[in-house]
C-alpha cells in the first residue's frame, strides 16, 4: 500500500507563542512532527507539507487575524520539521484548494495518508476528510496534532473513526 505523510500547517505563526495566530500548546507537537517527518524521509515515504501563504489583504483575515503572510517569518515552518519535503502553499483552510494536490496524490498513487499538524478541527479536518472523500485510508497521529477547541476536535476524531479512519501515535507509526 502506497503511503504518504501529511504535515499540515506546522508554521511559526501557529506553533510558537509569539506567532500571530498561536495555537496554545502547539509547540509541544514539534518533536513528534520532526520525528515523523524524518522517519518518512529516511524511508523514502513521500512527505507532503501544507503551508498557509496569505496575501496581506486575504479574505480569510475577516474571520482570523492576519497570519502566515507569504514571505514573512511567521509563514515559515520551524527548521526542526524541514527535511526536504514537498511544500504546497495555500490561501485557504482547505488544502484541496491547492490545484497541484489531487494530481500529486494520483502521481504518488497514495492509498494511505498519515496526517498530523495544526489545527485539528480546522485545517487538519479539511485534509483528513478531503483524503477520505477521495478514497484514501487515513491515520491521524493524535500526539502530533493540536486543537483550538477540544470539543470540536474530539467530534472530528469521532467522525473520522466513523468514516473508517484510524488514530495512532507517533511512536507506533515510527515503530512500524
Amino acid at each position: 500500500m502506497n503511503t504518504a505523510f501529511f504535515d499540515i500547517d506546522t508554521q511559526i505563526d501557529f506553533v510558537f507563542p509569539a506567532g500571530a495566530l498561536y495555537v496554545p500548546g502547539a509547540e509541544g507537537v514539534l518533536p513528534q512532527v520532526a520525528r515523523l517527518n524524518r522517519w518518512a524521509k529516511e524511508r523514502g515515504i513521500p512527505l507532503i507539507s501544507t503551508a498557509d501563504a496569505h496575501l496581506e489583504n486575504d479574505a480569510e483575515f475577516a474571520a482570523w487575524p492576519p497570519h502566515c503572510v507569504a514571505g514573512t517569518l511567521g509563514q515559515r515552518k520551524p527548521d526542526c520539521t524541514m527535511v526536504g519535503q514537498i511544500v504546497l502553499n495555500k490561501r485557504s483552510v482547505d488544502c484541496f484548494t491547492i490545484p497541484e494536490l489531487p494530481a500529486l496524490l494520483g502521481q504518488l498513487r497514495v492509498e494511505h495518508a498519515v496526517v498530523y499538524g495544526v489545527v485539528t478541527e480546522i485545517c487538519v479536518r479539511h485534509a483528513v476528510f478531503g483524503l477520505l472523500g477521495r478514497g484514501t485510508r487515513v491515520t491521524l497521529v493524535a500526539d502530533a496534532v493540536r486543537a483550538l477547541n477540544e470539543a470540536e476536535a474530539a467530534a472530528m476524531i469521532r467522525e473520522l473513526e466513523a468514516r473508517g479512519g484510524s488514530v495512532s501515535h507517533a511512536a507506533s507509526i515510527c515503530a512500524a
